[in-house]
C-alpha cells in the first residue's frame, strides 16, 4: 500500500512551497512541489495557521468566512475542480458549504475548524474520515496556538472539544477509492 504524497510529507493539506518559513519544516527538502514537516503535528500546525491567516484576509476583504470561500483560496479554480472539493469536505465535515465561520480560536469553532481539517486531510490525500490522525489535529492546534485549547478545555465539560462525524463513512480503500476525485463523485450522493 502506497502511503498518499501528503502524509509521507507529514504535510496532510498538500501545502506547497513558498517564502514562508515554517515552524517544524524539515531542513532537507526533497519535495520540490511541496512542504516536508518534520512531524504530522508540525503539518497541522500550519494548516490551523493558514486557516487562521484565511479567517483574517477574508475580514479586511470584507468577505465571508465560509467553507466555500476557504476551499476556492485552497484549490482555485484554475487548479482544481472546486465545487466536486467543497461536495467533499461538506460531506465530510458537516457543515454547510455557505455557512459563516468565525476564526478558529474560540467557541465551537475549535470542533468545526478541526472537522473542516479532518475532511480537507481526507480529500487531500485519499483517506476515509476514520483514519484521520486526530491526535495530530489537536497536537497542531496546541503548536499553533500555544495554551488556547486549555484554556477552552475549561469551558468544554469532559475537558475535550467533541468532534463527531455526521455520518458513517465507508473505507476509500476497501471501496477501492483513493483519489479525491473519485471520492467526490461518492459524496455527492
Amino acid at each position: 500500500m502506497t502511503i498518499p504524497r501528503g502524509l509521507r510529507n507529514n504535510n496532510p493539506l498538500n501545502i506547497r512551497h513558498s517564502a514562508d518559513k515554517w515552524e517544524g519544516a524539515r531542513i532537507e527538502q526533497t519535495d520540490k512541489s511541496f512542504v516536508q514537516f518534520a512531524s504530522l503535528a508540525y503539518g497541522y500546525r500550519a494548516a490551523w495557521k493558514v486557516l487562521d491567516t484565511y479567517c483574517l484576509a477574508f475580514r479586511r476583504e470584507r468577505k465571508p468566512y465560509t467553507l466555500r470561500n476557504i476551499i476556492a483560496r485552497w484549490a482555485p479554480p484554475s487548479e482544481n475542480d472546486t465545487d466536486a472539493y467543497v461536495r467533499s469536505v461538506v460531506g465530510l465535515s458537516g457543515l454547510g458549504g455557505n455557512e459563516s465561520m468565525a476564526r478558529p480560536l474560540r467557541g465551537r469553532e475549535l470542533d468545526r475548524t478541526a472537522r473542516l481539517i479532518a475532511a480537507m486531510t481526507c480529500v487531500e490525500n485519499g483517506i476515509a474520515y476514520k483514519n484521520v490522525d486526530w491526535e495530530a489535529i489537536w497536537e497542531g492546534y496546541d503548536l499553533a496556538f500555544p495554551g488556547k485549547r486549555l484554556e477552552k478545555q475549561q469551558v468544554l465539560k469532559g475537558g475535550n472539544p467533541i468532534v463527531e462525524q455526521p455520518f458513517q463513512l465507508p473505507d476509500l480503500k476497501s471501496e477501492g477509492l483513493c483519489d479525491w476525485d473519485e471520492y467526490a463523485d461518492w459524496s455527492s450522493l
